[in-house]
Parts: C-alpha cells; structure tokens; sequence
C-alpha cells in the first residue's frame, strides 16, 4: 500500500517518472529531521491545547460563552506555538537559504553567501544561555562582518542534542546546497 508521504532520507523507486516534492529543488525543504526534543516539546504543547480545549467545552456547556472564547483562544495559541516550534530550523532551496526562528524568519539568497562552513566553537545548550563546546554551522556572507556572522545550527540544540552524527549529515548537507547554488 504506498504511503502518501515521504521522508527526505529514504529511498523510493517509482514505477512512473513522477517528480516528488523533496526532488522539485524550488521548494523550500529542511534538509535533516526535526530532533526529539523539538518533537517531545511541541507534543507536549498539544495534549496541553488538548486540555484547555476540553476546558473551553466545559466552559461553554456551563453558559459563560465570553469565558470559553478566551479559553479557545489560549488554546488556538499553545496550538499555533506548537505548530511553529515544529517548523523552527534551517530550510534550503534553491532560491537561497532560509533560518526560521520561533518569532523571526531571514531569508538569505545564494549569492549572498559567501560559505556555509562548520568551526568548533562555544555553543549555546538548547537556545539557554549556559555555553558547552561544540559545533556550530556558520553563515558568512557577502555584506556581513565576520564577528557577525550568524549561527545557523548547533550540536547543541533542540534538533541535534545528542545526534552528533544527524548533525553531521544535516551540516554535510547544507553545506553542499551552498556549494551547488553559491557557484551560480
């Protein structure tokens, strides 16, 4: 029974000369698989939602609808911070490459970028302000001091504690995205 979805990492044999989203090199795709403990946390912001929407029901049978609306809305919030936690990380295309934060997305294009490059370095335990040594994946570009120099990924965060070797891959990967599309 063939699945409606794919994964970026496994392989697949069509028997027609379908492209696949992950092959259409316009679209925006994360390059490696969202760590454990952005999934375990953003799992546990929806059975949260879960609650406060039973609450929301709750409140609403017992007549104060004005009431239930705010809970609905906190819970349509916790809902709409899960969903966005999920889609934090870095997104390639061929357009350029893009860092999603919780609050702020920047989109860089490819000629912009002078290298996308790993270097040793303190990193920050998973977005906190305590520093562990690590590794980080640097952007440099074109219009950028070097002391200003974004941190794309971390071994250290939310995707990769622990993974060193998903880390690796996900590095090895972006890196060969600017390699491809910085040459152009």
């Amino acid at each position: 029974m063939p699945l409606p979805f794919l994964t970026a990492d496994r392989a697949f044999e069509a028997a027609e000369d379908v492209a696949l989203p992950f092959d259409d090199r316009d679209r925006w795709r994360r390059p490696y698989r969202p760590g454990p403990w952005r999934v375990g946390v953003a799992a546990i912001l929806l059975l949260l939602a879960s609650y406060v929407l039973f609450a929301a029901v709750i409140i609403a049978l017992t007549g104060s609808v004005s009431e239930a609306g705010v809970v609905l809305g906190i819970a349509a919030v916790v809902i709409a911070g899960a969903l966005r936690l999920l889609r934090v990380g870095v997104w390639v295309s061929a357009g350029g490459l893009r860092q999603v934060g919780f609050l702020r997305t920047r989109t860089v294009p490819w000629d912009r970028i002078v290298a996308v490059r790993t270097v040793q370095q303190p990193v920050r335990w998973l977005g906190l302000p305590r520093t562990v040594q690590g590794q980080a994946l640097l952007l440099v570009g074109r219009d950028r001091a070097p002391e200003d120099t974004p941190v794309l990924m971390t071994t250290h965060n939310a995707d990769f504690l622990a993974r060193a070797g998903s880390f690796d891959r996900a590095a090895d990967s972006v890196e060969a995205w600017a390699d491809e599309y910085g040459r152009a």
